[in-house]
């Protein structure tokens, strides 16, 4: 099993610290969240806990954006490898994501994966200038033109929400950027299941994490995807904390747990924090059979 660091709980002056610690003490990955701005009011509600829980802790928050904090963070390490959980893809035009997104994967040594959602926030949507109600699809079409813009091979495209002609982008990395979509909804395990290199799961406990990773498997099956060895399933159990824990998580097909090694408390200092990582990677990481 791997294991990725979460950094939503984090404060932006201390990532390169908590990347090298994290490297320093056997983590695989590090996420990190996306959120484009703060609506003073929204339509919407958040599907993975208390919506105004979640608004104050949004607002009260500083989020760099996830290319940015990605290019800052592997220019401080040499293993590690970092992907957004998740990132808006809809909301971003997807050849000017394309370009962005290989040339970190060159220039930071294809260490870089992307995490693909859609947002809960109607905002999100109707600010850009993208339509909400069309969110699956643009989800799809933009999933297909990075596909191809990762190719390194003339693409060209035609479909509902964009339309070009052929083109290439160089330089692309040796081996495509992995896309590994999330959320939770039956929409969201099918496209992992029909268009993903893996899934990502949002905080959950243990039990609807299973139940999840079983539709997930049902939904590969039956998209004929099941049979891939280097499919990963990023699961994060808010009450695991032991290694039998997560020899718990291993056991229902979980690649890579996510977590917080300090808990999900934005008032820990950095100090406590990489104390944290340090000592999770000599208790559990170093130890984990």
């Amino acid at each position: 099993m791997r294991f990725t660091l979460a950094l939503g709980f984090s404060q932006y002056p201390d990532f390169q610290h908590i990347a090298r610690a994290a490297e320093e003490a056997g983590w695989t990955s590090i996420c990190m969240p996306d959120t484009f701005f703060f609506p003073r009011t929204t339509q919407s509600e958040y599907p993975y806990a208390e919506t105004q829980r979640i608004r104050a802790f949004i607002e009260g928050s500083r989020f760099i954006e996830p290319i940015v904090c990605m290019s800052w963070m592997a220019a401080a390490t040499t293993r590690l490898r970092f992907f957004p959980n998740v990132m808006k893809v809809p909301m971003r035009q997807p050849l000017v994501l394309a370009k962005a997104l290989n040339s970190l994967a060159v220039i930071s040594g294809e260490r870089i994966a992307l995490g693909a959602g859609l947002s809960p926030w109607k905002e999100d949507f109707s600010y850009n200038g993208a339509d909400f109600s069309r969110r699956g699809k643009l989800m799809d079409e933009c999933i297909a033109i990075l596909r191809g813009a990762m190719s390194g091979e003339y693409f060209e495209y035609h479909g509902e929400n964009f339309d070009f002609g052929p083109m290439k982008m160089s330089p692309v990395p040796k081996k495509p950027i992995p896309i590994l979509i999330g959320g939770h909804s039956k929409p969201a395990l099918a496209r992992a299941a029909r268009l993903g290199d893996g899934w990502v799961s949002a905080n959950t406990d243990f039990a609807t994490l299973a139940a999840m990773i079983r539709a997930l498997n049902d939904l590969r099956r039956e998209h004929g995807t099941l049979d891939r060895p280097d499919f990963e399933i990023h699961g994060m159990d808010v009450g695991a904390a032991s290694a039998a824990d997560f020899r718990r998580l291993r056991d229902i097909g979980v690649t890579d747990a996510c977590l917080v090694p300090w808990g999900m408390d934005p008032t820990v200092g950095s100090a406590a924090q990489l104390d944290a990582i340090r000592r999770f990677g000599d208790e559990i990481i170093a130890r984990l059979d």
